[in-house]
């Protein structure tokens, strides 16, 4: 069985969705945990206390990705609470779909690269000075840099760009035994822009159309990736982009 015992978490974008699920999987199997949140305080503090009842520390740091001194910040408050950081994930990210290229504006793409982009750039900035020796960085895509789709264009193009700078992390810090990692995931069900029933229902058949298994990703299926690239058993493994998508096209 994995453990994660006496290591110390920090995910972005965690008071709701993948990044909960992820820190809570992580608080399950011991390690110590940060919940950032940029607006959403009842949320992440509903986290807070799912986590306490687990038994290990968790914090919450209000702070928003797209400002780097926040991101500075939110590392330096983690490193003054628990001393160290073993495991970063760069989760926090805002989507937007069905918007064609026609139609996206100048402040739609600002804000999209603003955090998606420039907000996963520097969260792995700052875990690469940050992270301890044979730590980990998890960054968290989207299947859209793998297949492109139709009204996602700002979105996409947000998400592909990091993970150029995981391949090159992962050759810049591999000798510390520090892994480097993407996962990528599907639309995810009850999550996100799926997190309402009935949200987006063409788009919901065309890429439930696209997967061969007939279902959109949980968040538990995220999360077990996210297990895996936390855990020794990943140790070896790095610059690595792993697609969770039962095999769907789309």
């Amino acid at each position: 069985m994995n453990t994660l015992q006496n290591k110390t978490a920090l995910i972005t974008g965690s008071a709701r969705g993948l990044g909960k699920a992820i820190a809570e999987r992580y608080a399950a199997l011991g390690a110590n945990i940060v919940i950032n949140y940029s607006r959403d305080k009842a949320s992440a503090d509903e986290v807070v206390s799912n986590i306490t009842a687990m038994g290990v520390k968790v914090i919450a740091i209000q702070a928003d990705v797209s400002k780097v001194s926040e991101i500075e910040r939110l590392f330096d408050e983690t490193q003054k609470a628990f001393g160290k950081i073993d495991i970063v994930v760069a989760n926090a990210g805002i989507e937007m779909v069905e918007t064609p290229v026609s139609e996206f504006t100048e402040e739609q793409f600002d804000r999209l690269f603003s955090i998606n982009t420039k907000g996963a750039y520097f969260t792995m900035q700052q875990a690469a000075k940050n992270v301890e020796d044979n730590g980990r960085i998890i960054y968290i895509a989207s299947s859209t840099t793998a297949f492109p789709v139709a009204g996602m264009a700002v979105y996409g193009g947000s998400k592909t760009t990091p993970r150029y700078l995981v391949d090159v992390l992962s050759k810049e810090i591999g000798h510390r035994g520090v892994t480097v990692n993407t996962i990528i995931p599907f639309a995810v069900d009850h999550s996100g822009i799926f997190a309402e029933e009935g949200s987006y229902p063409e788009l919901r058949k065309s890429l439930l159309d696209s997967c061969p298994m007939g279902r959109l990703a949980e968040v538990e299926d995220v999360a077990n990736v996210a297990e895996f690239f936390a855990s020794d058993m990943s140790s070896f493994v790095n610059g690595q982009h792993l697609l969770v998508n039962g095999g769907a096209t789309q």
